[in-house]
């Protein structure tokens, strides 16, 4: 899948939990979220756009929730 669809979605994911007032709580739901509905390849193309590419266009709640995802 393209990334730049991937982080799209990853970050629309992110601002529906964006009003979690706590930010761990907020980053272990977008992360079970990744993991429920997000086929393994995606995720892994995820994990490794935030390696190579240190989260370029995700917001900081998805960059948190990729470590969640380790």
């Amino acid at each position: 899948m393209k990334i730049d669809y991937l982080l799209k979605m990853a970050n629309q994911i992110a601002a529906g939990f964006a009003a979690t007032p706590d930010e761990a709580a907020a980053s272990r739901e977008v992360a079970g979220h990744l993991r429920r509905f997000w086929a393994p390849q995606m995720r892994r193309q995820l994990v490794e756009h935030v390696d190579s590419r240190r989260g370029e266009g995700l917001s900081e709640l998805v960059i948190r929730a990729v470590g969640d995802l380790r």
